[in-house]
């Protein structure tokens, strides 16, 4: 792998680096890269390695679970508004 500084990104210094990929999936890549709004392959390549990277949490189950029980709660009319709550405990906006 090689790399040369760049420093055209507006995210500050970067690094170029040649990077093999199959032909098939630099085929999916030139397909797909516009349609999903990228304007470069390299853009659309630097954003799936962010995601790569730093993936996106995912919430546990029990937090799942609380979710679903407040959905639950406000369906059946067991909850209150923020404002009735800030009423109710005489707090200032």
């Amino acid at each position: 792998m090689r790399t040369d500084s760049d420093g055209q990104s507006n995210e500050g210094q970067t690094e170029k680096i040649d990077v093999r990929v199959p032909a098939a999936l630099l085929e999916v890549i030139e397909e797909e890269y516009h349609q999903r709004g990228y304007t470069s392959r390299s853009e659309a390549i630097r954003d799936a390695l962010r995601d790569w990277a730093n993936p996106p949490t995912t919430p546990s189950d029990e937090t799942l679970e609380d979710l679903e029980n407040s959905r639950e709660q406000k369906k059946e009319g067991e909850t209150v508004s923020a404002e009735e709550t800030r009423e109710r405990l005489e707090l200032d906006d």
